[in-house]
């Protein structure tokens, strides 16, 4: 929920709030808008202006710390994708799993008993 004014948001992140509109126009946040056009910023704003300040001091441009947000947000993507394709793949098996028990007959329980040849 976007509770907080820019001035708030840049004093949380411990940022200028022109610095604040430098990001949006750069295209790192967008934080919501009111009806009268005010910024809004939520706590996941603060977060990834507090990960934008990170990426900053580690010597990155914005548009290196935009391309990293967006391979960032590219991995989360990916690692749920692949949580949900596991859980599919393992539910597969066990239904397949569960066929199984019910056709297998135990040997001694076999209408005609197999004898190797000899």
């Amino acid at each position: 929920m976007a509770v907080y004014v820019i001035s708030v948001a840049a004093e949380l992140a411990g940022v200028h709030p022109q610095t604040l509109r430098i990001y949006e126009r750069k295209g790192l946040l967008g934080p919501a808008r009111t009806l009268g056009g005010s910024r809004r910023y939520s706590d996941e704003d603060i977060d990834v202006l507090r990960r934008i300040q990170d990426l900053t001091a580690a010597g990155l441009n914005l548009e290196g710390v935009r391309r990293v947000i967006e391979l960032e947000a590219e991995v989360d993507r990916l690692r749920q994708e692949l949580a949900e394709a596991r859980a599919e793949a393992r539910a597969a098996v066990d239904q397949v799993h569960r066929h199984y028990r019910r056709e297998l007959v135990p040997l001694d329980m076999s209408p005609v008993r197999w004898l190797p040849q000899r």
